[in-house]
């Protein structure tokens, strides 16, 4: 049986320190940065337990590496990483670390899956009052099970959709969540279609 405070210590881990991040979501002020010289088409590419996890995010996306895991929290171990995008008002957060107690998985466990929603779900709506679950799917990436929980709640001091994707394999699970605005349901739905089709 997994111990859930593990899962919801490195998502809580991420989400603290996203909020500077999720309060520029709904800032008026729009930051201009410098123009490149040849534009981007694609964003930055992103690989997960080894590659068996891997998206592109759109041009426009900076990335910035988080803190490290902290043992004293259930972190220990962790790392992650923040997508900040100025102009779609949007952050995709990535945490890898290792699984609880490090204990190995299989590549589609569902054990391990429903645990780590349950352990999702639990910390969500102890953090967040108005914590809403809208949806949960399952699907495979080659080979890969993953497990997509949609949900809304207010952050960074507006309301905001988020979708979050959890998958383990071997010793390691990784976490990865889009946080939009409540009023962008369309370019949430972009990203985490590019999410979910591993492209």
């Amino acid at each position: 049986m997994f111990r859930t405070l593990s899962h919801a210590a490195l998502i809580a881990a991420a989400l603290a320190l996203a909020t500077p991040a999720l309060a520029q979501t709904h800032s008026h002020a729009t930051k201009h940065p410098a123009a490149a010289k040849k534009p981007a088409v694609e964003g930055p590419k992103v690989a997960l337990l080894g590659g068996k996890l891997g998206f592109t995010l759109p041009a426009g996306y900076s990335a910035s590496s988080m803190d490290a895991g902290d043992d004293q929290k259930g972190t220990g171990g962790a790392k992650g990483t923040m997508y900040q995008s100025p102009k779609e008002k949007r952050v995709v957060l990535t945490s890898e670390g290792p699984t609880p107690n490090q204990a190995a998985v299989t590549d589609y466990d569902a054990a391990f899956l429903d645990a780590a929603v349950q352990g999702f779900v639990k910390e969500q709506s102890a953090g967040l009052p108005d914590f809403k679950k809208t949806g949960e799917r399952e699907f495979t990436l080659k080979g890969l099970g993953v497990r997509e929980i949609d949900s809304t709640a207010t952050q960074g001091g507006g309301p905001t959709l988020q979708a979050t994707f959890i998958a383990g394999s071997g010793n390691s699970m990784t976490i990865v969540q889009v946080i939009s605005r409540a009023d962008d349901q369309k370019g949430h739905d972009a990203v985490v279609k590019r999410i979910a089709a591993g492209k």
